[in-house]
């Protein structure tokens, strides 16, 4: 093992040297009036995610949601006479292979910028690479604090980050359904850590901390001893930062041993695979985050002429059916568009991100804008909330109702 590290260690130094360089020719080449990744008629972009594996739903339909917008905008003329393509490999969630795919892209490939990259321990590991190579990397199905905090010019985020997210979630426990006794169980990686602690600084704002904590290792479906710690603790609500395989076995595992607390889901685990995996279990009281209004809503906004994403979906990829993840994924890319455009034909990866940090209100659906800035690179903030219902998540409308559908489900049943 500690030879394997060791010559990790050495290949991302010398790959780390590789990119200096690189970053320096980018430099020069713009300076000569053409980024790496700019043709006359084409601009590219890279894309790593997990087209296979654990969370392989996450990657297809982030690649799909974007792809229906760029195919779109393809189809229009591009964006100032450019066609936009997607160079795009399988990481299977695994960082080593997020890795390896991302200095391809950036030495082979020469893309111009990178998007729709999947996954914490992931993305957080092409930081570096990121920063040598000087390179834009735009909308990540990711709320890691590390792609936030401290803030770097070169990252630019779409989505609320976890911290957000446990924060209102923990909010509306404590408040709206007056629960105290949380408990987590997390992949044991920089994404389950980033969930935990998020969880444990919105709880200690209460006066609380989690009441036990469980985890797993990222790629395996070993739930039964984080479990064991959690359903022996009496907790009420579990808040749980994983994959959909895994946290939909911890439910059926819960459930068939009696456990049957609130369970509560980050936006990551990914909503329409979910209820499909949890089949079976509809008296089970299952919430959601999500960072994006649900997918169905019409996105034609009045004084906007906003693609539909629901029609494009159709149009592109008629074997799906619109969904959050999706969703998210075509958002992204129309802030990637606007990006572009607004950066003007002689583009540039500085201008592109100058042009970015102009969009201070700007209206990717009807009701939502994302505001960016010079110091601020994260575009929205608002998170929703939804519970399993009849198969498929629904946005809840009223808490107190779910207040009241809890404290009947744990009412002790009356003497026959």
């Amino acid at each position: 093992m500690q030879i394997f590290k060791k010559l990790l260690l050495l290949g991302l130094l010398t790959v780390a040297g590789f990119l200096v360089g690189c970053g320096q020719e980018a430099v020069l080449d713009e300076q000569g009036g053409r980024p790496l990744g700019v043709s006359d008629d084409e601009i590219r972009i890279g894309a790593s995610l997990p087209l296979s594996g654990h969370a392989q739903y996450l990657g297809i339909q982030t690649l799909r949601g974007a792809m229906a917008y760029l195919d779109h905008v393809n189809e229009q003329g591009g964006v100032h006479g450019r066609k936009i393509s997607l160079v795009a490999y399988d990481d299977a969630y695994d960082p080593p292979r997020c890795l390896a795919n991302t200095q391809k892209l950036i030495i082979e490939d020469q893309v111009f910028a990178l998007s729709c990259y999947v996954g914490t321990p992931t993305t957080v590991k092409i930081i570096p690479l990121v920063d040598q190579a000087a390179i834009p990397l735009v909308g990540m199905f990711t709320g890691a604090n590390d792609l936030r905090v401290p803030f770097n010019r070169y990252l630019i985020n779409v989505r609320p980050s976890y911290y957000k997210e446990t924060e209102e979630a923990v909010r509306h426990m404590v408040e709206d359904l007056s629960l105290s006794k949380i408990a987590v169980f997390y992949q044991y990686d920089a994404y389950g850590f980033d969930g935990l602690t998020g969880t444990e600084l919105a709880l200690k704002k209460y006066g609380l901390a989690p009441i036990a904590k469980g985890n797993y290792i990222r790629g395996t479906d070993q739930v039964d001893e984080g479990l064991d710690k959690i359903a022996s603790s009496g907790a009420e609500a579990v808040f749980m930062i994983g994959t959909y395989e895994v946290c939909a076995t911890f439910v059926h595992k819960a459930r068939a041993r009696g456990f049957d607390p609130l369970f509560y889901h980050v936006s990551f685990v990914g909503a329409e695979e979910l209820a499909r995996r949890l089949e079976g279990e509809e008296d089970a009281l299952v919430l959601m985050s999500q960072v994006v209004p649900p997918p169905m809503q019409d996105l034609h906004g009045e004084g906007h002429n906003v693609a539909d994403y629901a029609n494009l979906l159709s149009h592109y990829y008629p074997q799906d059916k619109p969904n959050y993840v999706g969703l998210e994924a075509f958002l992204n890319a129309r802030v990637l568009v606007e990006g572009l455009r607004r950066a003007g034909p002689n583009l540039t990866r500085e201008k592109f991100i100058d042009a970015i940090e102009s969009m201070q209100d700007y209206a990717l659906m009807h009701g939502i804008s994302v505001i960016f800035g010079p110091d601020d690179h994260q575009g929205l903030d608002q998170v929703y909330f939804t519970k399993l219902t009849n198969g498929s998540f629904a946005p809840i409308k009223d808490w107190s109702d779910l207040r009241r559908a809890l404290i009947k489900k744990h009412e002790p049943a009356e003497p026959s």
